[in-house]
C-alpha cells in the first residue's frame, strides 16, 4: 500500500470534515471518522517536521561547506 503524500493527506481531511458535518451522520461513524482524522492529522504533522528537518540538515551543510571553501 502506497503512502498518500502530505497533499493527499490534506484533502483527505477536507473530505473526512465534510462528512462529520452531514447532520444525517450517526454518533458511532461521527466518532469512527473523527478518530481516522486524528490519526490522518498527525501523519500529516509528521511529515511536515521530516521536511523540516531536511531542510535544517541541508541548511546545515551549505553554511558548513559554503565556509570550507574560503
Amino acid at each position: 500500500m502506497k503512502k498518500k503524500t502530505f497533499e493527499e493527506k490534506l484533502v483527505y481531511s477536507k473530505e473526512l470534515l465534510e462528512k462529520l458535518m452531514d447532520q444525517d451522520i450517526t454518533l458511532e461513524e461521527s466518532v469512527k471518522l473523527y478518530e481516522e482524522g486524528l490519526k490522518n492529522i498527525k501523519e500529516a504533522q509528521k511529515l511536515i517536521e521530516d521536511a523540516e528537518l531536511k531542510i535544517k540538515i541541508i541548511e546545515k551543510d551549505m553554511i558548513e561547506s559554503s565556509r570550507s571553501g574560503e
